[in-house]
């Protein structure tokens, strides 16, 4: 078997009514040199992997981890055989030439890593606009900072990412965690300027306000050296 370039991790929870389509999302996908997906369940009924569809046109490998997104996508990284780590969220979309767009990114090697533009799909079409500015000021932010968010569908050499320890197994707010250590190294992402698309649901389910400025407290409160298990309880 063809050793992937690229290993794709999906940390998912309970996400039995979506792992189908987003399979099959990512098997459309032109993937020169070979790609790799790895599921990491961290429901402990498996529900997802239960859910996984047969005859894909990729390797896959189904994971049952303990649950945490932090814990999930180093479980995953640890099985992943490709050079490149993708890790995707189970209710983000990739842009069709995701997986071209990231091999020239990394063809330069000054580069580590990087992520998307983020782009959020309303489920409800009256939360359109407001869902088009949260994701014009996240972009905004993520260029500003060089902090990406997880839903923007962060890659990585795995050389770095092995090396500077992977996630840190905190609850809440590990891809800023890692950034944070990546800037601290002095090591450079991209930023690519086409869009992953993610769902707006957690918008839409809790309130546009009320989500936005949940979200922006949490991160006030993180930059202000609030632990992430304090916040994971805030969160709830």
């Amino acid at each position: 078997m063809t050793r992937p370039w690229l290993s794709v991790i999906i940390p998912a929870y309970r996400e039995e009514a979506r792992i189908a389509a987003l399979l099959a999302h990512v098997a459309a996908l032109p993937a020169p040199g070979g790609v790799e997906v790895i599921v990491a369940d961290g429901d402990p009924e498996r529900s997802t992997l239960a859910a996984i569809p047969s005859g894909l046109p990729f390797p896959l490998i189904p994971l049952a981890t303990p649950k945490g997104r932090a814990r999930q996508m180093n479980a995953g990284a640890a099985e992943a055989r490709g050079d490149i780590l993708l890790f995707l969220h189970a209710d983000t979309r990739l842009p069709q030439e995701a997986f071209v767009l990231i091999q020239a990114a990394l063809s330069d090697q000054g580069i580590c890593g990087g992520a998307f533009s983020l782009a959020i799909e309303p489920e409800e079409k009256t939360a359109g606009p407001g869902l088009r500015f949260i994701a014009w000021a996240a972009n905004l932010r993520a260029r500003f900072t060089r902090a990406p968010y997880g839903d923007q569908a962060i890659f990585i050499r795995r050389e770095v990412f092995e090396a500077i320890g992977g996630y840190a197994d905190v609850p809440l707010m590990e891809d800023l965690e890692l950034m944070t250590r990546l800037r601290r190294r002095g090591l450079r992402i991209v930023l690519l300027g086409a869009c992953v698309t993610t769902s707006g649901r957690r918008w839409e389910k809790e309130g546009l306000l009320r989500c936005t400025g949940c979200n922006l407290l949490l991160r006030a409160l993180y930059h202000l050296g609030v632990p992430p298990g304090r916040l994971a309880e805030y969160y709830k």
